[in-house]
């Protein structure tokens, strides 16, 4: 069977200064994961290439380029889940990794734990050797530009979502060659959060979800609005009872913003290889590659593809 990787770069109000850099950015990690599968990778090493892309660049709000909380500070999450035997690891409020997802990757690997937080989950990446980064180096001229502007805001995280500047999550899904799905997702959070909050991004069933017997995704969007219908086991749910991927995932993304009011978006794959990308924000940057053709796109209904070199 043919492996399809599918990555998201955040679902919210791109401006237009950052739109090409968006779109380039998925395109390239997209490729990045694509070229892992190529090589007969595994679907887990997919999405983890996919993610660290996107982390290490600063248009994302993951990694380098992450948002400041109310003290001005970066506090990170990540995600990664296995279909194959459903182990997960997740990091949440880490200060100084320039790349989370494997430190989630590692706590699934190499702890009995799912998720380690805060000070614990640093100490956890000092015992095994990842190296840190000087936190500011993780932050942009950009950002703290804007985290000025805006600290003395009192506007609410949902008001803050439809604004132009609420930044948003990066995440990837893949389907490989033997048909095993994986998922990752990592956050720097949303700008002006209280210190310690914790989102969507770590949460095994909202911010993304693989098995194997169902598909892969990684969500995006309102973090608070997405654990309340734990969104990713929510698309997953649609397509066990015979929804197609794009389907399953339109009608969750209704349903959050009916009943709770909050906007996002989703990437799915299923075993099988069939794939979506959906959002009910303005604006997600996104990006498939399918047998050696990329799909992308940024507005609402578009669906770019551009042949790839065999």
């Amino acid at each position: 069977m043919s492996a399809v990787i599918v990555v998201h770069g955040g679902a919210w109000a791109i401006p237009e200064e950052l739109a090409q850099a968006s779109v380039d950015g998925v395109k390239a990690a997209a490729c990045e994961g694509s070229s892992v599968l190529k090589r007969g990778g595994s679907a887990l090493d997919a999405v983890e290439a996919a993610v660290r892309s996107m982390e290490d660049n600063s248009v994302f709000n993951a990694g380098h380029g992450s948002t400041l909380n109310t003290d001005g500070e970066v506090e990170l999450d990540a995600i990664i889940m296995d279909g194959r035997t459903l182990a997960s690891g997740a990091v949440s409020c880490v200060k100084n990794i320039a790349n989370p997802v494997s430190l989630a990757r590692a706590v699934m690997e190499k702890t009995s734990h799912i998720m380690l937080a805060d000070r614990g989950a640093n100490l956890f990446a000092e015992s095994i050797g990842m190296g840190t980064v000087p936190a500011d180096s993780l932050v942009t001229e950009y950002e703290r530009k804007e985290w000025e502007k805006h600290k003395n805001y009192v506007a609410g995280v949902m008001e803050d979502f439809n604004t132009q500047w609420a930044h948003d999550t990066v995440g990837a899904v893949a389907v490989d060659c033997t048909g095993n799905v994986a998922c990752a997702t990592s956050t720097g959070g949303i700008r002006n959060k209280m210190v310690g909050r914790v989102g969507d991004s770590p949460i095994i069933g909202s911010g993304g979800y693989a098995d194997n017997f169902i598909g892969a995704v990684s969500c995006t969007g309102h973090g608070e609005s997405i654990l309340k219908v734990t969104l990713a086991r929510l698309i997953l749910s649609h397509i066990e009872q015979g929804k197609s991927v794009a389907d399953a995932s339109q009608m969750s993304l209704l349903y959050m913003g009916e009943r709770v009011q909050g906007a996002g978006g989703a990437i799915v794959v299923s075993p099988s290889g069939q794939w979506a990308a959906t959002f009910t924000t303005e604006r997600m940057a996104w990006a498939a590659v399918e047998n050696d053709v990329l799909w992308y796109g940024l507005d609402p209904k578009e669906r770019l593809k551009e042949q790839l070199p065999k």
